[in-house]
């Protein structure tokens, strides 16, 4: 799944979500100086909204097609997995991930990050949860059981409260885990924005439950959720929390 997202990179970069100002303004703010690393970069939406504030942003993403596009957006980007990744000596003010952590060796990438912070540096790893209205939601899980039925994805449907927490205990987990870093704190952005019925499939088609399937099957899917957001007036408001999860190198580090 996790190299199922730049099979169609621009539509990616178009229809994610970028995240709050506040948020950005935040963890700029908390790190001692202007040197960021992002981890799992893909098509360089978080870094793009970095530099924008000010930051010199390197990327780290193994995909190599989500790298070149972010790499025409004007952000730098090595291709590699971090935990591969080689930082040949280099230093940064903050290790940042948006909606990548989870796809991180979760003690060795904190292992990592901690390597080449220097001492008061941040590691903050951020992720946008959500629910869509519950005839929206209700179609999606319906119409995936039927085309996908074996999918472990099934099995696993969480709710946003339930993904809040699995990915705070995440992070919290590998920081403590690794050693290296201060008590880790959640910093919480709620924000609204609406959808159409376009740009709701749009959002859909670059998740990683629709990624990997046949074009038909994907299809399928997306025409019953559409069909669904079609009874409800052809649009919804959708209310995000984008959670940081954040810690401190230590000097012991």
């Amino acid at each position: 799944m996790a190299e199922s997202f730049g099979v169609d990179a621009e539509q990616y970069d178009q229809a994610r979500p970028r995240y709050p100002d506040a948020m950005v303004e935040r963890i700029v703010a908390e790190s001692p100086g202007s040197r960021f690393l992002d981890v799992g970069c893909g098509t360089g939406i978080a870094a793009r909204q970095f530099q924008a504030a000010g930051c010199r942003v390197l990327g780290v993403e193994p995909d190599a097609r989500m790298a070149a596009l972010a790499r025409r957006s004007g952000v730098e980007v090595e291709v590699a997995t971090f935990e591969a990744w080689d930082p040949a000596g280099r230093e940064f003010d903050a290790v940042i991930a948006g909606q990548a952590w989870h796809w991180v060796d979760p003690v060795a990438g904190a292992a990592k990050a901690a390597q080449v912070l220097r001492p008061g540096g941040r590691l903050a790893a951020f992720w946008h949860v959500f629910e869509p209205p519950s005839a929206v939601a209700d179609a999606f899980t319906e119409a995936y059981r039927r085309v996908v039925p074996d999918s472990p994805l099934n099995a696993n449907a969480q709710s946003a409260r339930s993904a809040l927490d699995r990915y705070q205990a995440l992070l919290i987990k590998a920081a403590d885990g690794a050693g290296g870093f201060d008590a880790s704190e959640q910093w919480r952005f709620d924000w609204q924005r609406s959808y159409t019925r376009d740009e709701w499939l749009g959002l859909l088609r670059t998740t990683g439950g629709l990624t990997p399937l046949p074009s038909d099957k994907r299809a399928e899917v997306l025409a019953d959720v559409g069909a669904a957001i079609d009874t409800i007036g052809g649009g919804f408001m959708m209310s995000y929390t984008t959670v940081v999860v954040t810690a401190a190198r230590t000097s012991a580090a």
